[in-house]
């Protein structure tokens, strides 16, 4: 891309430069920052859900009672840079929470942490983005070079769900690379922004250096109609996964959105099929193991909008997630799935109490099959633009797939359970606001 984009470019760079004497370079510092305080009323048996924002946290049916606290779970630091008016730099720094990829975050030395804190529990800020845009590289196309965000979801999808301060979207909690390192196109097929485009490769780590000779490749086409209030996007990325003789292992996913969006009411939703091939190693219970092609399914359902204009807003979302579309209760009795944040296991959880000092340990169940149903509901209150407070409930109910007389133990809260948490949301936005792809700034 970065080869055509070169050649196209060279005929127009005479014009270019009778242009470029009266510009000015400029730029603008901006941010925001969001968090909560919460309490955790009710927490799952099993401790599930992976790397779920309160997986593992104990709530008021624990021994020794539920969490309560203040948490920081977003700040943003950015700057752009308006080099020529053919080029602009963005710089990007986040601190976030730790969150345990496939760990109960509560297991202290068992946790494998992923996120953003220094060893000594403080935040920390590493780059996000880092990338130089070549504007108009031909005719309404941006050639965007460095560390900048994929087409999965932050440029459109997440900015008409318009409340990240509260949840990710259902393709963000299974970790979709919302941002790569790599070289991408972004398009626009006529001059309102109605039709457009976005292709990119990447290697597929984020902001950690390449690990492999395996590249990922990400694309969307979206459609805006009536005035753009009905939106349209498909979304489709592919990576391998491990490429041996014996193991052809990958990830490709399909991702559906359509939403109604009005400055006063907003509807939306959006839907993935992610296929995961030769990803679940399944044990028989006749002895013996299999290698599936699975496949992972995710539905979300929103909406938002005004009760008061400016100043008090209403959103609500639910979420259905299906981990595995290959569950056999008859022929197999375990399934240990090979792709990060799409096999998120479930723990017998076990609370001590010695000298007045509780302990809680963990011991893996290998159930992976579970079911995911996630609800948020809440109100925006703005009492000043670009500040908002929110209150609002976090669920996340949890129901194995494992059932019938081979699975005897499989009943109740080992069948079924749930994590339920009490938030007030606090999100603030600082400087000027906006970045080049938009950034996810509420109404």
């Amino acid at each position: 891309m970065l080869c055509v984009a070169l050649v196209l470019s060279m005929g127009v760079a005479k014009a270019q430069d009778s242009t470029t004497a009266a510009f000015k370079p400029s730029g603008h510092l901006w941010g925001y920052t969001f968090g909560d305080a919460f309490t955790k009323a009710h927490s799952d048996t099993l401790s599930r859900g992976g790397s779920n924002q309160y997986s593992g946290v104990p709530g008021n049916n624990i021994q020794g009672g539920g969490k309560t606290a203040f948490q920081f779970r977003r700040i943003y630091l950015g700057y752009t840079a308006d080099i020529s008016k053919k080029f602009t730099a963005e710089l990007l720094l986040e601190a976030a929470d730790n969150f345990a990829s496939g760990n109960p975050p509560a297991n202290g030395a068992a946790v494998t942490p992923a996120g953003d804190q220094t060893a000594n529990g403080k935040l920390a800020f590493y780059i996000k983005l880092a990338n130089l845009r070549w504007k108009n590289v031909w005719k309404g196309t941006d050639l965007v070079v460095g560390q900048v965000y994929t087409p999965s979801f932050a440029m459109l999808t997440e900015k008409i769900w318009s409340y990240r301060s509260v949840e990710r979207t259902i393709a963000d909690i299974r970790r979709t690379p919302s941002y790569d390192m790599g070289v991408t196109l972004q398009g626009k097929f006529d001059a309102k922004g109605n039709y457009g485009y976005n292709v990119m490769i990447g290697n597929g780590t984020s902001a950690k250096p390449a690990q492999n000779n395996f590249r990922s490749f990400y694309g969307d086409v979206y459609a805006k109609f009536l005035n753009q209030h009905l939106v349209f996007d498909v979304y489709a990325d592919y990576t391998r996964e491990n490429w041996v003789k014996t193991w052809h292992h990958s990830r490709q996913m399909l991702k559906g959105f359509v939403a109604y969006t009005t400055p006063k009411l907003t509807v939306g939703v959006e839907g993935f099929i992610n296929n995961l091939q030769k990803d679940l190693f399944a044990t028989k219970i006749a002895g013996g193991t299999d290698t599936l092609t699975n496949a992972a399914t995710g539905l979300a359902i929103f909406v938002h909008g005004n009760i008061i204009k400016e100043k008090l807003r209403f959103f609500a979302r639910v979420d259905f997630y299906n981990p595995m579309n290959k569950v056999n209760n008859n022929i197999y009795k375990s399934y240990a799935g090979n792709t990060g944040n799409y096999n998120d296991n479930s723990y017998k959880t076990t609370v001590t109490t010695t000298n007045g000092t509780i302990a809680t340990t963990y011991a893996s169940t290998g159930d992976e099959t579970y079911k995911q149903t996630f609800v948020t509901a809440g109100l925006d209150y703005s009492p000043a633009k670009n500040v908002h407070f929110m209150p609002n409930i976090w669920f996340e109910n949890y129901a194995s797939q494992l059932t019938g007389p081979n699975f005897p133990t499989i009943i109740g809260k080992v069948k079924s359970d749930y994590d339920l948490a009490y938030r007030l949301t606090f999100y603030y936005i600082f400087g000027k606001s906006g970045r080049i792809a938009n950034e996810t700034f509420q109404p």
